[in-house]
């Protein structure tokens, strides 16, 4: 079988539009990842055994279950709950709040590896309980776990490919549609991976960077 280019080029405006959609539920649930996780860290340290435990059982039951069927869940279940979301929103949910189970694990970290020391200096000085959270923890646990944080927007997007089962239109889903009209799946699946991996690699280029100035800052 003979490689079409043709078929590449034709095929490559919708398979743009389809990567674009993949970048956008990317953004929005690495978003909520990010926010979430920081809440789901922030509970899981609480004192209070009624809040610490739930939110224990929570991380644990999404990170165990696969994100496939937590996607069916939401685009399926939720509007017999009278829950109506577009694909794209519900992807995104879908992607964030499966990502915020393992942010909030290298939220804890970040958190656990501030130095005994910072606490009992804020202690001493008798500082506001926020002020000892925005101004000495997290400033000093975020700049730690940024490589984490970055690496599982990688992560995310190359799951974007899932988000096909909830019609989301992305590139998998352009590949699946035009393939069944011209069945030129080698010339489609090619296009497919290249544009996926300059996207991570786009992706994972500021991630890059971020390590290399928190190693040189650590040496």
């Amino acid at each position: 079988m003979s490689f079409d280019w043709n078929t590449v080029w034709n095929s490559l405006p919708e398979l743009l539009r389809g990567l674009l959609t993949a970048l956008q539920a990317t953004a929005l649930g690495y978003l909520i990842a990010l926010v979430l996780g920081l809440v789901f860290a922030l509970l899981r340290r609480s004192d209070v055994a009624l809040i610490r435990l739930p939110v224990a059982f929570v991380i644990e039951f999404i990170r165990s279950t696969p994100l496939l069927v937590q996607l069916f869940f939401l685009f399926f279940v939720l509007p017999t709950m009278g829950v109506q979301l577009s694909p794209l929103a519900t992807g995104a949910i879908g992607l964030g709040v499966h990502y915020a189970t393992y942010t909030s694990e290298v939220y804890r970290a970040g958190i656990d590896g501030v130095p005994t020391g910072q606490w009992e200096a804020a202690t001493a000085l008798s500082l506001p309980r926020w002020r000892v959270w925005t101004r000495i923890v997290l400033p000093q646990a975020v700049k730690r776990i940024l490589p984490a944080l970055g690496n599982y927007a990688i992560s995310m997007f190359k799951d974007t490919p899932q988000l096909t089962v909830i019609t989301v239109i992305e590139v998998l889903s352009v590949v699946k549609g035009v393939g069944a009209q011209n069945f030129r799946y080698l010339e489609l699946i090619t296009a497919a991976g290249v544009l996926y991996l300059v996207a991570a690699l786009l992706i994972a280029w500021p991630v890059r960077i971020v390590e290399r100035r928190y190693r040189r800052e650590t040496a």
